[in-house]
């Protein structure tokens, strides 16, 4: 691939408006089962809620939610995230319909134990509650904390996803999203994706020995030869971060790879949206499709948080003598 230039606000901008346009786009056949309908070839809406061609659902909004609490506050702070996802739930905080609709049971769950108890950190860690909900709308870490080293900007994707996804897989899930993003915003050439997807070692030794099997196969790419009929783009965090990937890996373009996993079906808008995050930071924002954008509900208002969150000042992070990779909370 040539290595072309692109610039960190681009990048940044990409990735919001990436996973926007991957929400908006698989809305369209979420719930439906794999290869249960006609394949889409472009932005159409409609699906389950009946939206209008470019509006998105509940992880665009969430991410909006975090974007802003990061702008306002300056720094990872839970008990603010919580508190602007409840004003979603409750009022439709950063819906682009005014109202909250396609919470996942998790989020609602975690949502409802911080209003009972104050803790934000409220994410089960059931193993049956490993969900793609935190990993959906992940993005704004890496943006917010470009600057910082990547041990930081995991270990705040850690305590963010945490406060409603606390299962060991979705937060190494969003921590590896986290370290992709990061590496790219970071990066002005394009990198050819399996450099993207190299480890450090410090990282690549801890993942080795500490994190969940089925992350750890993902992280090393195992992934990237497996055929379509092995993929599978459901709400379960391990194949919905799989599914992402693979789109990824395979094409060479963000409307093709979109276009891939929202054809996966089941869990399509947010296996899309997993997608885009990725891959608007990778392509940037010139190679989201215009056709798209133009359609895309709250356009202005993504680019102009993507634009504040890697210019806004972070204030000293509290994370000290702690352990990243291990999930002791």
């Amino acid at each position: 691939m040539n290595q072309k230039s692109i610039s960190l606000v681009e990048r940044a901008k990409g990735a919001l408006l990436g996973l926007a346009l991957g929400d908006a786009l698989g809305t369209t056949l979420e719930f439906r089962p794999k290869d249960s309908y006609q394949h889409l070839t472009d932005m159409i809406g409609g699906g389950p809620f009946r939206l209008k061609p470019g509006q998105w659902t509940d992880d665009t909004a969430m991410m909006l939610c975090l974007a802003d609490s990061f702008i306002h506050t300056g720094k990872n702070d839970i008990q603010d995230q919580v508190a602007r996802y409840w004003s979603w739930y409750q009022d439709g905080l950063n819906s682009c319909t005014a109202e909250c609709f396609d919470i996942g049971n998790t989020v609602k769950n975690a949502l409802i134990s911080y209003q009972n108890d104050g803790n934000a950190m409220a994410g089960s860690r059931s193993q049956y509650s490993a969900g793609n909900g935190s990993l959906m709308r992940i993005a704004p870490v890496a943006l917010m904390y470009h600057s910082a080293s990547i041990t930081d900007a995991m270990t705040a994707a850690w305590f963010s996803g945490a406060t409603t996804h606390g299962e060991p897989r979705c937060i190494q899930a969003c921590q590896l999203m986290t370290f992709y993003i990061h590496k790219l915003l970071n990066s002005e050439s394009q990198p050819p994706k399996d450099e993207l997807f190299e480890l450090p070692f410090f990282l690549l030794d801890t993942i080795s020995s500490e994190w969940s099997e089925e992350i750890k196969y993902i992280a090393l790419g195992e992934y990237k030869n497996k055929s379509r009929q092995q993929i599978k783009g459901t709400g379960f965090v391990v194949e919905s971060l799989e599914a992402a990937l693979w789109c990824f890996y395979q094409t060479n373009d963000f409307e093709s790879g979109a276009l891939l996993a929202a054809n996966l079906g089941d869990d399509a808008d947010t296996t899309a949206a997993i997608y885009g995050q990725l891959a608007g930071a990778y392509y940037g924002l010139s190679g989201l499709p215009a056709n798209w954008l133009n359609k895309l509900a709250w356009k202005e208002t993504i680019e102009e948080k993507a634009a504040l969150l890697i210019t806004t000042p972070m204030l000293a992070h509290e994370y000290t003598n702690f352990s990243l990779l291990k999930h002791e909370i």
